[in-house]
């Protein structure tokens, strides 16, 4: 991790990695990283096939960003929505929603919590593994 004055850059290795069966997180801006409080940041990777449950942030907005690969967002009880590289997805605070990696290969995102502090909730999910940063996963 770099600092310049109060700015940061960071990169996947500059961080923790999260693992679970459906892939991994990589949270490079959040209060325990950069001391962001008003928006986090990080990078997700889903397994063929893979992704999370169905869940909500009451306290917080997401975006998603699809960077590469093909899936399926589900928003509340509607009709999944076909996503692929180069679409966003903004989930309003208390929706329901589900991403589902839907191709062949692995779904490349970016999210963004806004405020920070949704994404603590990974930590204390059933089945996670925490890879010390520049560890390998």
């Amino acid at each position: 991790m770099f600092r310049f004055n109060e700015t940061f850059l960071t990169t996947d290795a500059d961080v923790e990695t999260l693992v679970f069966d459906w892939g991994v997180v990589r949270m490079l801006s959040e209060e325990k990283v950069t001391g962001s409080k008003s928006v986090s940041f990080g990078h997700v990777l889903l397994n063929p096939g893979k992704g999370h449950e169905r869940h909500n942030h009451p306290d917080a907005d997401e975006i998603i960003y699809f960077i590469k690969g093909e899936g399926m967002q589900m928003l509340d009880d509607g009709e999944p929505v076909h996503c692929t590289g180069g679409e966003c997805c903004w989930i309003p605070r208390g929706v329901y929603h589900s991403t589902i990696n839907s191709g062949g290969g692995v779904l490349e995102l970016v999210v963004a919590y806004m405020p920070a502090g949704a994404e603590q909730i990974l930590r204390t999910l059933p089945g996670v593994r925490i890879v010390p940063a520049g560890q390998p996963v």
